[in-house]
């Protein structure tokens, strides 16, 4: 029964938060998926806090957490994208580049009195009605939604090195898979949001969203998880501004962020994490350098 205690119970749950994300994405309920994304982001952090705690660290634990990640941060995230992909690549003009079965699609719009530029739960409820129909015939959804399953693909890797990874005590090599998630969950938020309405930020988060922006956007992503590049961990040994600069920094715009731009402030703030990450890597460097010589 020692398997079953707090911390891995919290581990368990952020499991379930995963599973639960899927389950409403798959019906069409983007704007309710991603809380359950955040939930198990924060129930991801508290489970090491209390084995900490509770002194409970051990092999068992990690073990689960990486799992337990791998739901919640990797196919989850990869799942939504898939969902949203389905639903732009289904819903767009016939003659699209991303899209060939214009008389299917014109029927639908007849059949469910949709209008193409209808984004949003309706659109996505309506894309997965027409994948749950036409399974046997795959002719009516293209590949390219299958792109999302990148970022599990390379969750996996970006997992299973951290764990043999012993660079990775105090700071991070490679984008996390929280931090990757947590990006992509402002697509679908956005998507809800402002999907079905008017204005400039209906009009960005339908650019965003179209495969020749969204797909790069996640192959770059998911090949930064295995980067060999160094990222600053939000680990204090102490609170002295010195040596906690890029953290403080990094903490301060993340509330300027969050209390300006709300939900467009997440995509924003992992850039910003990569941006200072760098920054701080290259100052090292330099300073290293200046020093040898």
């Amino acid at each position: 029964m020692k398997m079953f205690n707090i911390p891995n119970l919290f581990t368990a749950s952020n499991m379930l938060c995963g599973v639960f994300a899927i389950i409403l994405a798959f019906a069409g309920r983007i704007d309710i998926a991603p809380y359950f994304i955040f939930l198990a982001a924060v129930l991801d952090f508290f489970d090491g806090f209390l084995a900490r705690l509770f002194k409970q660290q051990g092999e068992l634990g990690k073990q689960l957490d990486s799992l337990a990640d791998m739901i919640s941060f990797g196919l989850a995230p990869g799942i939504m994208m898939l969902v949203i992909l389905i639903s732009q690549t289904t819903f767009v003009d016939p003659e699209s580049l991303f899209f060939g079965h214009g008389e299917y699609i014109a029927t639908a719009y007849k059949t469910e009195h949709l209008h193409p530029s209808v984004f949003g739960p309706e659109a996505l409820n309506m894309s997965l009605h027409i994948w749950r129909n036409s399974l046997y015939e795959w002719k009516n959804i293209n590949g390219l939604p299958f792109v999302g399953l990148i970022i599990p693909f390379f969750s996996m890797f970006r997992l299973a090195k951290f764990n043999i990874d012993t660079r990775q005590s105090e700071s991070f090599i490679g984008l996390p898979t929280p931090a990757n998630t947590i990006f992509f969950m402002a697509f679908p938020l956005l998507l809800a949001k402002y999907g079905e309405t008017s204005g400039w930020e209906h009009n960005l988060i339908v650019y965003l969203v179209q495969p020749v922006i969204l797909i790069p956007v996640i192959v770059v992503m998911s090949l930064l998880l295995i980067a060999e590049l160094p990222l600053f961990a939000l680990k204090f040994k102490n609170f002295k501004w010195k040596g906690n600069e890029v953290r403080y920094i990094f903490l301060i715009s993340c509330g300027i962020l969050i209390s300006t731009l709300l939900v467009w402030s997440i995509p924003i703030i992992v850039l910003l994490y990569l941006l200072l990450s760098f920054i701080q890597h290259i100052l090292r460097k330099n300073r290293t350098h200046e020093i040898q010589s």
